[in-house]
């Protein structure tokens, strides 16, 4: 663990200190998803509400105690979905799990790309270990031709969209039941309208950017109606040195106690 990793302080639902622990056992028991099934988004925006820096990447606004809590939760997941642009932007590769939390999972940590197009980043495709590609009808053909039949899931939601619940119980079905999202705004969007997000975390760093930059949920997104609303019940809020808060937000309408049931 670097030097430079912060201490944080536990708020809500208790109090605590949480100090630097190369294991991050306690970080990871508050992280750790109770149901069999899970999906959990993990976002970063500034004080003012931007989800991105002057140079348009979300890299640019987080800090070290994001970066700490970031770790834990790659190192939680089975699968990190993000959206293809996404991955173009802020340079993705094929993952791994962070250096010295490999005791907290045994599987090897997977990316799954969602996008219409089929179309795959270089960078991604390229790597030592080909993503999972999430698309629809449109973009079969161009997502297998650049990763290959095996690693494609085409889950249609009219002529070209995704449906992004489908791609969930797909990924579920393949032994990967704890499901990370780290957006974009769009795909955020996308999966709240569909209902699939269970969990949200969001990091709030003491960084004002201005104008320009957009929230950290974009497109068409929001439920639908107000039945279809997801109510966010507080899990727990940790406190960096520095002033940053990192929230964990349970969501109540979105895939719920579905997820509690083992996968057949």
């Amino acid at each position: 663990m670097s030097s430079d990793t912060p201490a944080l302080r536990l708020l809500a639902p208790t109090t605590a200190d949480l100090p630097p622990d190369p294991a991050e056992e306690t970080l990871a028991e508050l992280y750790r998803p109770a149901a069999a099934r899970h999906l959990r988004v993990n976002m970063v925006a500034t004080a003012d509400g931007g989800a991105w820096g002057a140079d348009g990447r979300s890299g640019t606004i987080n800090d070290a105690t994001d970066a700490r809590v970031f770790r834990v939760l790659r190192a939680l997941a089975d699968v990190v979905l993000v959206g293809a642009g996404t991955a173009r932007d802020e340079g993705y590769t094929a993952l791994e799990r962070p250096a010295g939390l490999e005791h907290l999972a045994a599987s090897p940590l997977e990316l799954a790309l969602v996008t219409r197009s089929g179309e795959v980043p270089d960078r991604v495709r390229h790597g030592a270990r080909a993503p999972w590609v999430v698309t629809g009808q449109a973009g079969g053909d161009r997502a297998r031709s650049g990763v290959g039949d095996d690693r494609v899931l085409v889950c249609p939601a009219g002529a070209d969209g995704v449906d992004l619940r489908t791609a969930v119980d797909r990924l579920a079905e393949l032994g990967m039941r704890h499901v990370l999202s780290e957006g974009g705004p769009h795909l955020l969007g996308a999966l709240l309208a569909a209902g699939a997000v269970d969990e949200l975390c969001v990091t709030t760093t003491p960084v004002v950017v201005g104008p320009g930059p957009g929230r950290i949920v974009a497109g068409d997104a929001g439920p639908g109606t107000p039945d279809a609303r997801s109510d966010a019940r507080l899990g727990h809020l940790l406190l960096g040195p520095a002033g940053t808060l990192v929230a964990r937000w349970e969501l109540r309408g979105g895939p719920g106690s579905q997820h509690d049931a083992p996968v057949p």
